[in-house]
């Protein structure tokens, strides 16, 4: 009896970054050339995990966002683009209260959207404040990642759990972390 190849596990894309994006085309367009390198680099060690190397030229792209505007849809967007992508929404609350973030009717249908698209959800467990649920929101992507995108313009957190705070936890756990810089012009992207 012949068995149909296992599929190969796809590459885990977290985003963290901010909402308010300056250039959101020119930050698209770096993060779909980061997606580009990401294949390359997981292409060339045998995939997220070698022991399940991927056949030859496949390699499937999960997107691990919570679905803020800016960097988290940015980075949801591009990899849904993507062939075979898939994508896992850990949000901060439940979908009803984290709308209340979003201020716009469009920003709310937006991400009701994407939300639908979702193969998977994930709420975070109740917490004493927001800015708890959007630090522990954040450490549950880095944790749930094999690449972290960063959509920063490099100054410090301006709250509990914010983007530089997210980036430093990935850097001490060892995760590939991409910064594509907001700011300043064009963006540009550094690897950390």
């Amino acid at each position: 009896m012949k068995h149909a190849p296992k599929a190969a596990a796809p590459i885990r894309v977290g985003v963290t970054g901010h909402r308010r994006i300056d250039d959101p085309a020119g930050v698209s367009a770096a993060v779909r050339d980061v997606l580009g390198r990401v294949r390359e680099r997981f292409a060339s060690a045998g995939g997220p995990d070698p022991a399940h190397a991927m056949p030859q030229g496949v390699i499937r792209l999960e997107a691990v966002s919570p679905l803020a505007q800016g960097a988290d849809r940015i980075v949801a967007l591009a990899v849904l683009e993507e062939p075979d992508a898939v994508l896992t929404a850990p949000l901060p609350f439940s979908a009803k209260d984290y709308a209340t973030d979003f201020a716009t009717p469009a920003s709310k249908a937006e991400f009701e959207q994407l939300l639908a698209r979702a193969e998977r959800v994930e709420v975070m467990p109740p917490t004493a404040t927001r800015d708890e649920g959007y630090e522990l929101v954040g450490r549950w992507v880095v944790e749930h990642s094999d690449v972290l995108l960063a959509l920063w313009d490099g100054a410090p957190s301006r709250g509990r759990g914010g983007t530089a705070e997210i980036i430093t936890y990935a850097r001490e756990r060892g995760l590939p972390v991409y910064w594509i810089r907001t700011n300043a012009g064009a963006p540009f992207v550094q690897e950390l």
